[in-house]
């Protein structure tokens, strides 16, 4: 059995190397276990914080296309839920902060041309590998955006999406129970 309570402290501390706070990381961490709309009412009572201070996190993962808000019908109050792809928002993210750092780096080698090779290497280095990776998770992205709007399986509990070759080359996603994957 999972330990919800666990799970969604590791959230916390997982959301801190992202940049979020801890309230927003166990936030998170609560809306990926709940199935159903959850208020600010029941997330403040569930994390045992403020909430006002649940109020401000929701509205950061609001923004950043984590969660979304949404309302019932005969209920005024705020109810929150992940975002359909917030995975991909999440990746989205990171990216724009690899870029940022890819962007000094060109910064850094066009203000100090006269700079120790060695320097001018490290910064030629960082922008080489931003821009390679960059590109491939570019790509994957567009291609998940590709399989997605396709319908094409997404592999559930139980299951996992698996690319095979058809005649002629070209691909196939086939849904294969987990655990009995093909050898070879």
């Amino acid at each position: 059995m999972i330990d919800h309570h666990a799970f969604i402290e590791r959230m916390g501390l997982a959301a801190e190397t992202d940049g979020f706070s801890r309230i927003a990381g166990r936030l998170f961490g609560a809306l990926i276990l709940d199935s159903e709309p959850r208020s600010l009412d029941d997330l403040a009572d569930q994390l045992a914080v403020s909430k006002a201070s649940i109020s401000t996190e929701a509205r950061r993962l609001v923004d950043r296309g984590l969660a979304e808000r949404v309302a019932k019908a005969g209920d005024r109050r705020d109810y929150y839920v992940l975002a359909p792809d917030f995975f991909v928002h999440t990746i989205r993210f990171r990216l724009s902060r690899w870029t940022k750092l890819q962007s000094l780096a060109r910064e850094m080698l066009s203000d100090l041309p006269d700079a120790p090779r060695l320097v001018r290497d490290r910064f030629s280095y960082i922008d080489e590998v931003n821009e390679f990776v960059l590109a491939r998770v570019e790509d994957a992205l567009r291609e998940w955006a590709e399989h997605k709007d396709r319908g094409l399986p997404r592999g559930r509990a139980g299951s996992r999406a698996v690319a095979t070759r058809q005649k002629g080359g070209t691909k196939r996603l086939v849904k294969r129970p987990l655990g009995k994957e093909r050898l070879g």
